[in-house]
């Protein structure tokens, strides 16, 4: 039986698929194809069969990363949304909190403000009112309800949120207008704010929903539609989609909570590092993916992935309450347009040429200079072992490109090129820098994982940048977040409010929570028919000093806590406030504001089964070619060398050699610059090392 992968990027959408019944693996890349994501999913498919002579009816599950509701979030493109909530509390989506993005900015924009995602006059309220535990003090007003539907209606509202105070505590007035809106708009998607988020703070809740609400249409009419041409192709196999959390769900969870895909696209290439970080025995690395069109960050510490705190989580600006992998997304790929803008400032990025029409060089009609022109003319790309032969690239077309921004900088074509790699290397330095010293972290003590197209083409320059001395190239970088699909498991997540002070503790109560939460997760694997005795729990509470606004994840290492493990969870607190802020409070009260449990079904099958002796068809000749001329920037002046030109396949456990070389394949190009040496682990990963000036 075969699994699949499918990670769909802005320019290219990538392929691995494992055969496990010999442990052979099979890549495939193909144009995306962004007016319809799913046109790259379905053709590449059938292409990666045909190509292998896979039978169709032996795949048995595929695994999916998508980008449709990020990018609807992105562009402003989503579901016109009617909001129904509280009499007096139409505007909290405009106000929100009185923190600004920022401080001291008066030209700011405020997201929630500036790009509303429900217009004030799609926002009704409604006569009803809980008490903050949850008793009912005004009935809900049904007649009033149907007068909204009926004005949504009118206005071709297709997606609905309801959202009331105090939801989290009592569900019921939510889920009867719930009822109504599906009885009255069968049609239209809906959703509440306590079953997408049933946590206090009642205006990232609401923002949640309407993130939610927002990109619900799209979404769910996009897995839709995929299942069903997926089974088309491929009867027997089970569709999986990625989520924030960096776990999978089924189809049928995702189209109830399409919110949580926010950062499906981007959090298989996290996993993959984790599980590269593992398998190499590595404590701190950092992973940079680089596609066509963005940069992704993740920074793996002491073994772990790094989650974006509660207070923090937010995407395009608008807060929410998901559980999500930190990743740093900025626009700096293959595709990045260089230019110079009004005051002569020489850019590069966040504006791509993407697939269509793509780099100059891919001569499909774009004209504008991009990245990948850059490294075609500095001679770091060879134009005709593009995807093994079956693309090339047009050098004079990349020349053309940059022959204008150069007049307008006053320079050669060559500089122009290493002046764009430049400007787009120290942005990505920018970004890890962001998620590492800012944070008290040294990026010095990491190594550097590079993956996705452009990654081992780039990663030596931001790894100089910030004094990072080793670098890491997976066998096949460039396929490597559909990989990361493959590892990751089943998973979800719940969550409660629970206000107790450590003073006044009821340790009943919280047993007896995570019991029902259990339970709850329990019911869903149920619903999916999996083997609920595969299913692995972990707990967690955020905790904070009484007062504080600002909590901070501690695990409860335990199913059912006792006193004695309740005192642990507060000394590990503590010192996780002093790691945090620099100090901590050992003689203050301490609160518990909420409870989280993660349920995963764990694998009857090691990831460590995976590997990567990719068993790709020889389309083109394996032959190491004549050495070329490459640039390269020495102490900031360019200096041409006389590279190695290696075909990766010829390497083997144990080879090393110094740069300069250029190494291809298929999926990626790697590129060691002069004081740089390569070295071939036994599992055919690429570690590059900075030569010690010292030693040499």
């Amino acid at each position: 039986m075969y699994s699949i992968g499918i990670d769909v990027g802005g320019t290219f959408t990538d392929f691995f698929c494992f055969d496990h019944s010999d442990q052979k693996t099979f890549v495939y890349k193909t144009a995306s194809t962004p007016d319809d994501p799913s046109k790259a999913v379905c053709s590449g498919l059938e292409a990666l069969l045909a190509k292998y002579s896979i039978k169709a009816k032996d795949v048995s599950t595929i695994f999916h990363g998508t980008t449709v509701g990020t990018n609807s979030i992105l562009e402003g493109k989503g579901a016109k949304v009617g909001l129904i909530t509280n009499s007096g509390f139409r505007d909290i989506l405009h106000i929100g909190r009185h923190q600004r993005p920022q401080h001291y900015s008066i030209g700011q924009e405020i997201p929630w403000q500036n790009r509303a995602l429900i217009e004030r006059k799609f926002r009704k309220t409604v006569d009803c009112r809980l008490d903050s535990s949850g008793k009912e003090i005004t009935p809900l007003d049904e007649k009033s309800i149907l007068a909204h539907l009926e004005f949504f209606e009118e206005n071709n509202v297709n997606s609905i949120l309801i959202a009331f105070l105090f939801s989290y505590r009592n569900n019921a007035h939510e889920n009867r207008v719930l009822e109504l809106v599906r009885e009255q708009m069968p049609s239209a998607f809906v959703t509440t704010s306590s079953s997408v988020s049933p946590q206090f703070r009642e205006f990232e809740r609401f923002t949640t929903g309407a993130v939610a609400a927002f990109i619900g249409p799209k979404v769910t009419q996009y897995i839709d539609n995929l299942s069903m041409n997926l089974k088309n192709i491929c009867q027997n196999a089970e569709l999986r989609i990625m989520t924030s959390s960096g776990g999978l769900a089924t189809p049928e969870m995702i189209m109830r909570h399409p919110e949580l895909t926010l950062l499906s696209g981007l959090v298989a290439g996290a996993n993959a590092g984790l599980w590269l970080a593992s398998k190499k025995k590595m404590k701190n690395l950092i992973t940079l993916d680089i596609g066509g069109t963005s940069a992704d960050i993740s920074i793996i510490n002491d073994g772990q992935l790094n989650e974006v705190s509660s207070r923090n989580a937010s995407i395009s600006g608008y807060p929410v309450q998901l559980p999500m992998i930190d990743i740093h997304t900025i626009g700096a790929g293959g595709g990045s347009i260089a230019r110079v803008d009004a005051g002569g400032g020489f850019k590069v990025g966040p504006e791509s040429a993407g697939a269509s029409p793509g780099p100059a060089c891919y001569n499909l009609g774009g004209s504008k200079p991009t990245v990948t022109d850059a490294n075609l003319v500095l001679g770091r790309l060879l134009g005709d072992r593009i995807l093994d032969g079956r693309m090339t690239l047009d050098s004079q077309m990349a020349e053309t490109s940059l022959r204008e921004v150069s007049s307008n900088l006053g320079s050669t074509i060559n500089q122009t090129a290493l002046g764009t790699i430049s400007v787009l290397n120290n942005n990505m330095a920018s970004a890890i820098r962001s998620r590492t010293i800012q944070k008290g972290i040294d990026p010095r003590d990491f190594s550097l994982c590079a993956f996705g197209g452009g990654g081992p083409l780039q990663a030596v320059g931001v790894a100089e940048i910030l004094g990072i001395n080793e670098v890491i190239v997976p066998q096949n970088p460039g396929i490597m977040c559909a990989f990361g699909l493959l590892i990751s498991r089943v998973e979800y997540h719940s969550v409660k409010t629970l206000l107790m002070t450590k003073t006044q503790f009821n340790l009943s109560t919280l047993n007896e929570t995570l019991s029902e939460m259990k339970s709850d997760l329990t019911s869903i694997f149920k619903r999916d028919n999996a083997d609920t005795k595969l299913i692995r729990y972990e707990a967690f509470t955020d905790l904070r000093y009484v007062g504080q606004g600002y909590e901070l994840k501690v695990p409860l290492n335990s199913d059912v806590l006792k006193p004695e493990t309740l005192e642990q969870v507060w000394d590990a607190f503590h010192k996780q406030h002093k790691q945090e802020y620099g100090h901590n409070f050992l003689s203050a009260d301490i609160e518990m504001v909420s409870v989280k449990l993660k349920a995963q079904i764990k694998k009857e099958n090691s990831s460590d089964e995976f590997s990567f002796e990719n068993s790709s068809d020889e389309t083109v000749s394996r032959l190491n070619l004549p050495n070329t001329k490459v640039e390269f920037s020495i102490d900031g002046k360019p200096q041409s060398f006389e590279t190695e030109i290696i075909d990766r396949k010829t390497l083997t456990g144990g080879a090393q050699k110094a740069g300069p070389n250029v190494i291809y394949q298929e999926d990626s190009t790697t590129v060691v610059p002069p004081g740089w040496t390569m070295s071939v682990d036994d599992d055919l990963i690429l570690r590059l090392r900075k030569l010690d000036n010292n030693n040499d």
